[in-house]
């Protein structure tokens, strides 16, 4: 059974988080969890929080499993990109630049991997 966890209106560029997202995308929970804490971008720790919160409501949804048993792998990771607060800056001989500071919407969505097998094959049986 999957589960997702959802953060809007993070406000940093949706360019420079999907650097970090397209890292952890289709890796073990544990490993990306890893990878995510030793990272040096300012995105990892926003990552980090939200993909603990999929594994929390994954555990909230399966209470009978244990996590340890359990082969978590994150299924999907998406940046949207958020609403845009535009500014503007003084230019030269009188002229306003105007700034765009970005912000996104992270989806991130874990299920078992066992699961997600199971899935494919009844796929190809009923084909």
């Amino acid at each position: 059974m999957e589960a997702r966890a959802i953060l809007r209106n993070v406000p940093t560029s949706p360019r420079k988080m999907r650097l970090v997202a397209d890292m952890i995308r289709g890796q073990k929970v544990s490993k990306a969890l890893a990878l995510l804490k030793f990272q040096p971008r300012a995105s990892s720790p926003v990552l980090h929080k939200v993909l603990l919160s999929a594994v929390a409501n994954w555990q909230q949804k399966n209470e009978d499993a244990k996590l340890e048993d359990a082969d978590l792998v994150v299924k999907t990771v998406f940046i949207d990109g958020g609403r845009m607060l535009k500014r503007l800056r003084p230019a030269p001989q009188g002229r306003a630049h105007r700034i765009r500071k970005r912000s996104n919407h992270i989806t991130i969505v874990i299920d078992d991997q066992a699961a997600e097998a199971d899935a494919v094959n009844t796929v190809i049986t009923e084909s």
